[in-house]
């Protein structure tokens, strides 16, 4: 950051107090807005089709968490304004973590959003105004080429997949908790849901801390996505075909991660990029 010139530390931390106190005063509104229209509509759905009662409970609580989690990331932004204007290195994978939570976040509470409710999606604001800081951060410092674009790819798609992994995790759970056969198990098409739940989560926050790392550029943060996207592949690829062959599901959900997927592995094993996002 000390490379950067001082005009863009100032722009890039007068943008991290207004989206800092974007997330910390304004989006928690948007987001219990957003969670009362989804459940209002869930409501009404599950009342034909029982099947999707679960996604009340499990919204419930899905936006609420990462409600938090963009309160204290704007915390974090208001306290680390005044760092990134002096330059400090360490902030900039702080802020990076930091600008996430909504960057993710409002893409998964989206998703329910336009499902079933009509109109405008109110988490696109939340997810928007992250990503505005997040790409910001990243494209505005002045480094390496290779380290700016490297960073932004792998960065993006680490981000992406989180969102991808927190969706299907929590459709797998709502699945579960809805199964006539509960708590038994009818075959390998219900129980294999049970095996991909816990992957999906655990990726997210493998993800989240990989984001940190590689930010850092710090080996241990190319291992952790490294690691988060072969065992997404590992199950999501076998998932969607046990979907499509032993249930009467036609979705290609678990497929959807695919391009973020292949993307991740591209510069994470491009030889250069793999050089520029690690410190030698």
């Amino acid at each position: 950051m000390q490379n950067t010139p001082r005009s863009i530390r100032l722009a890039l931390a007068i943008l991290a107090v207004a989206v800092g106190l974007f997330m910390i005063a304004v989006a928690p509104f948007l987001i219990q807005t957003s969670l009362e229209r989804v459940i209002s509509a869930l409501i009404v759905v599950s009342a034909e089709r029982p099947a999707y009662a679960s996604g009340i409970p499990l919204f419930s609580y899905a936006f609420p968490l990462y409600r938090g989690l963009i309160f204290i990331g704007g915390i974090a932004l208001l306290w680390l304004a005044g760092p990134i204007y002096r330059g400090k290195e360490w902030s900039y994978p702080a802020a990076l973590l930091a600008a996430a939570f909504p960057s993710a976040g409002g893409m998964f509470m989206m998703m329910p959003y336009v499902s079933f409710v009509d109109g405008f999606p109110l988490p696109v604001a939340v997810s928007m105004v992250g990503l505005i800081f997040f790409w910001s951060m990243i494209l505005l410092r002045s480094v390496d080429k290779w380290v700016k674009w490297g960073q932004l790819l792998a960065l993006t798609f680490a981000g992406m997949l989180t969102t991808h992994a927190f969706i299907v995790g929590t459709g797998n759970l709502r699945t579960l908790l809805t199964r006539p056969e509960k708590p038994l198990y009818d075959g390998l098409g219900t129980w294999v849901l049970a095996w991909s739940q816990p992957i999906q989560w655990i990726c997210v926050i493998l993800l989240f801390i990989a984001i940190y790392q590689l930010a850092a550029r710090k080996p241990v943060g190319w291992w952790l996505a490294l690691i988060a996207v072969t065992s997404l592949t590992a199950i999501d690829l076998p998932m969607q075909i046990i979907r499509l062959t032993l249930t009467d599901s036609t979705a290609w959900d678990y497929s959807y991660g695919l391009p973020m997927i292949v993307g991740l592995f591209f510069v994470l094993l491009y030889p250069k990029f793999k050089a520029a996002l690690v410190q030698q």
